[in-house]
């Protein structure tokens, strides 16, 4: 189950998932939510009246009910939440860690000698961007960083991840409005850091002469765009591989009638470097 597979996040996960699920001879049916929570939970009834042996969520954007998997978890389906981690004690979960990733990316501004830093945050309802957040105020602090609110900026809630990129224009242009100098940009996201070199290079801004960017996830436009993008690289493909093997872990657990243990894994970060960071 995808929320919405025009979101370059879903491709690489979904990758892995059908590349694990062909080597252990399984057969996948795919559903697009459109981002929709009632094309979401209708899906769920139409494929548990299949008698699906498993589900994989993966989730991106829209805020997910858990009041929507109650059926998964009455007919004791195996659920894996892929790119979110969600408090429930019936599904496992499977995410980058977003905290240590954000901290990452703020190092690396901090060692090219930024201090003057912007920063546009993800939507507050999204875990992700709390946790990232967090990351960024923890090494801040470590590092006796300012983080001036003037260079703060916060994505609109929206069901569409793909608006983040015009999101990210407007919002960068509003930063630059607001008169408070800076000389590097953190962004919420690839696509909130794509809007943001756009917004900088209609200024007549160099990206990364004057001013460097860098963003989160590893979409496949990071590395197309012009400058390449500077960004953490959320291991997509393997938390799709990890998520497999949870559920073919988990159905032979039921087969064999054994107890499986809940799982909550959090993969690493890393830091990809291109062309848009640069020392100051």
């Amino acid at each position: 189950m995808l929320f919405d597979i025009t979101d370059p996040f879903c491709t690489p996960i979904l990758r892995g998932i059908e590349n694990s699920l062909y080597q252990g001879n399984l057969l996948s049916l795919l559903a697009d939510a459109h981002n929709e929570p009632r094309r979401f939970e209708r899906y769920l009834e139409m494929l548990l009246d299949r008698r699906v042996e498993a589900l994989i969520v993966i989730a991106n954007w829209l805020v997910m009910d858990i009041k929507l998997l109650a059926d998964v978890t009455r007919r004791q389906v195996p659920t894996v939440i892929v790119g979110r981690e969600i408090d429930i004690d019936t599904a496992n979960t499977v995410s980058a860690d977003n905290e240590a990733g954000a901290a990452a990316a703020l190092d690396h501004l901090f060692r090219l000698g930024h201090r003057e830093i912007a920063f546009i945050r993800g939507p507050k309802t999204l875990a992700s961007s709390g946790q990232r957040w967090k990351g960024i105020r923890a090494y801040a602090q470590s590092a006796g960083l300012q983080l001036d609110a003037k260079r703060i900026a916060e994505l609109p809630e929206s069901l569409d991840p793909n608006s983040s990129f015009e999101a990210g224009a407007q919002l960068t242009a509003d930063l630059l409005r607001n008169g408070k100098r800076f000389t590097a940009l953190l962004a919420y996201d690839d696509m909130t850091a794509l809007g943001a070199l756009r917004a900088l290079r209609k200024k007549g801004i160099g990206v990364p002469e004057e001013c460097s960017v860098i963003g989160f996830d590893d979409v496949a436009q990071a590395g197309l765009s012009i400058p390449s993008l500077t960004t953490v690289r959320q291991p997509m493909e393997a938390m799709g591989t990890l998520s497999v093997g949870i559920i073919m872990e988990a159905i032979a657990a039921a087969e064999d009638k054994r107890e499986v243990t809940l799982v909550r894994r959090r993969l690493p970060a890393e830091l990809v470097v291109r062309e848009s960071t640069q020392y100051l």
